[in-house]
């Protein structure tokens, strides 16, 4: 009985030499593929994780010196989060606040630096579409009315697309292009809900121009009688 068990146990060895022979250097490399794809998804995560905390720690330096208002640490600390951890939101977030800061600091060139990098550079379109409609304000408060449409006509999403609308008609409106002005502020008009607070604003606007906004019809809303 034992000679039989040895001797099916000698098969058996044969048998997994002989697969082992066939089929080790592919199961080889497929373990040493799959362990080394959880060993590069394990550090990833890593260092993502690493990246974060330290753009946060940069992320904070920003928001003490802008509540501080010293725009010359603002200015340097939104340099070394841009330049080291440029793809992370907190640093396309401290582009928003320095710009903030250096424009009320007198530093409009840097301020407008700060809002283009975000604009063009950051990951999530709402905070894009805030740093378009914030620098579009300040090329029209220095009359680059050309520079602040192409800011607001540059891929707006859908949720901001009512505030770019409103913006549009104030920069033809100060280009004496008053048509324009009132097709661009009905736009806003239309797609404020009734409860939005920049509804009676664009009101104000559209009645300047001569506008009745009683017959307007609202987007989704009956038009009033």
């Amino acid at each position: 009985m034992a000679r039989h068990l040895d001797l099916e146990e000698q098969e058996q060895l044969d048998e997994l030499k002989h697969y082992w022979n066939q089929y080790g250097n592919a199961i080889t490399w497929i373990l040493i593929v799959v362990f080394g794809a959880i060993a590069a998804y394990n550090g990833w995560n890593y260092w993502e994780r690493r990246q974060a905390a330290q753009a946060s720690f940069l992320y904070d330096e920003v928001d003490r010196a802008a509540n501080a208002g010293d725009a010359a640490r603002v200015e340097q600390a939104f340099k070394d989060i841009k330049d080291k951890f440029g793809r992370t939101a907190y640093a396309q977030q401290a582009g928003l606040i320095a710009a903030g800061v250096l424009a009320e600091r007198g530093k409009p060139d840097a301020a407008k630096s700060a809002l283009q990098w975000v604009a063009e550079d950051a990951k999530d379109e709402g905070l894009q579409a805030i740093a378009k409609l914030r620098l579009a304000a300040m090329l029209v408060g220095a009359k680059d009315y050309d520079g602040a449409l192409k800011q607001l006509n540059s891929g707006i999403p859908r949720e901001f697309e009512a505030l770019a609308a409103d913006r549009r008609g104030d920069v033809y409106n100060l280009q004496g292009n008053k048509e324009q002005a009132k097709l661009e502020y009905m736009k806003a008009w239309q797609a404020f809900g009734a409860d939005s607070q920049y509804r009676p604003l664009v009101e104000v606007k559209l009645t300047a121009l001569g506008v009745d906004v009683q017959t307007l019809k609202p987007a989704g809303e009956t038009a009033k009688s």
